[in-house]
């Protein structure tokens, strides 16, 4: 591996571990970052639109392992890069759109736990987010008036800034009160009450759960509920735009999780706030804001329990005539993943082979030929044009590299002869399917 390509030993070793367990790593995508590029440029059209003011909403649907979690954590780090404000979480059974006992909120509050920026990619910036907009309203208002701080009219200077922020958000749904704390935020980040900047803090991360108690101490009576909680975070949106970001991006995954619920009416709940969203984005309700969520093929298309149970939605995201695999509408609200070919399979072997090496400092030994021939292997298993999916065969891969790595005197023939990884020929293999397997050369 060349000196401008080495990968750093922290970051290589959370690549490597995180995809043989089976998820996608938070840092170091760009490294190993293979195919999908017209999905990432469809995606990429849609930040700058929202970057501009508008908003857009796209599902992300692929089957377990097929590498849509990896695209949405791609995508991730493209828009932070480009000055957005990420929030991202998975659903599961205790985290809904919409819930009975708090789901809706639940998925709210993680969320906002997991804002992220370029520069705090670990989440938990909200609370950095609020103070740099202050501190960046400050320095603008000492250029702009040549004032020194301590000036009372530096600091009625730097209030009216403030005031035209929390003006403008007063003017949206729930605005008002939104606006409030921001200025009471203000004004304890100016005294040094910690206390109250926590207690702010709280409110916007959802968890006061009476209006007695938010009264008694912020002197307001809303809280963010189930029903209202996706409000907020258009309110938020349009906040980070106007404290100097691009836009907020949400992202939601394992959407299967609604599809799972057992209670029809309850899926429907789910489902209804999905639509709500979904109808903001597109009918311009919403501003400076994504939302990408992923899901699977069934949880999509099964019409007795999955998104298309629900007619307004599958009339919505239904396919045209024209789409299919190999030539699809990349400009749908639907974006299908097919499956990784087998030369960029190759291509990603490459890239975490080297990664390997450079981790446990030895010369890499693999050859084309022999990753060729294990990416061979793996695609012309039983079933493989069906039902292989990069995380199988990455999964593969990494343990072959430790094995190797582990037991110099075992080589890559003798592992991909074994019984664990030989090719179990059999009638289940078309003779089309087979031909195309071996026709994949270098």
């Amino acid at each position: 591996m060349t000196e401008q390509t080495k990968v750093p030993r922290r970051i290589a070793q959370t690549v490597l571990n995180s995809l043989k367990g089976g998820v996608v790593p938070r840092i170091g995508l760009p490294y190993i970052a293979v195919g999908r590029k017209s999905e990432i440029e469809a995606l990429l059209r849609d930040v700058d639109i929202i970057s501009e003011g508008g908003a857009s909403f796209r599902f992300i649907v692929g089957r377990y392992g097929s590498g849509k979690s990896f695209l949405l954590q791609t995508i991730r780090n493209y828009v932070m890069d480009r000055g957005f404000i990420v929030a991202d979480a998975d659903l599961s059974p205790e985290r809904r759109l919409q819930g009975t006992r708090g789901q809706g909120l639940a998925t709210y509050r993680e969320l906002i736990s997991n804002l992220s920026t370029k520069t705090k990619p670990e989440g938990g910036a909200l609370t950095l987010v609020l103070d740099r907009w202050i501190s960046a309203v400050q320095t603008e208002a000492q250029q702009e008036t040549g004032l020194l701080p301590g000036d009372p009219a530096l600091t009625a200077a730097a209030d009216k800034k403030i005031y035209a922020v929390t003006a403008s958000v007063s003017e949206l749904v729930h605005g008002f009160e939104f606006a409030h704390l921001l200025s009471a935020y203000y004004h304890a980040y100016l005294s040094g009450d910690d206390e109250t900047k926590a207690k702010v803090v709280r409110w916007f991360r959802g968890e006061y759960t009476l209006k007695s108690e938010v009264r008694e101490a912020l002197g307001i009576s809303m809280i963010i509920t189930d029903d209202d909680w996706y409000d907020y975070l258009k309110l938020f949106a349009v906040f980070f735009r106007l404290a100097g970001y691009a836009g907020l991006m949400v992202m939601v995954d394992e959407l299967v999780n609604i599809y799972k619920i057992p209670n029809t009416i309850t899926r429907q709940y789910n489902y209804e706030k999905l639509l709500t969203m979904y109808n903001d984005a597109l009918q311009g309700k919403a501003r400076y804001i994504g939302v990408l969520m992923g899901a699977t093929p069934q949880a999509l298309e099964d019409k007795r329990r999955g998104i298309y149970s629900y007619e307004a939605l599958r009339s919505r995201l239904s396919e045209g005539r024209f789409s299919r695999p190999g030539a699809r509408d990349l400009l749908a609200p639907v974006i299908r993943l097919d499956p990784l070919t087998a030369e960029e399979m190759l291509v990603l072997c490459e890239k975490l082979a080297d990664m390997h090496a450079g981790l446990y400092g030895y010369a890499r030994t693999l050859t084309t030929e022999d990753l060729a021939v294990f990416i061979r292997i793996e695609y012309e298993r039983i079933g493989a044009d069906q039902n292989i999916t990069p995380r199988e065969v990455i999964r593969d891969f990494i343990s072959i590299l430790d094995l190797l790595f582990q037991d110099p005197e075992l080589d890559i023939s003798g592992l991909l002869e074994s019984d664990q990884f030989a090719f179990a020929k059999s009638e289940a293999v078309s003779d089309d399917t087979e031909k195309g397997f071996m026709e994949f050369t270098i």
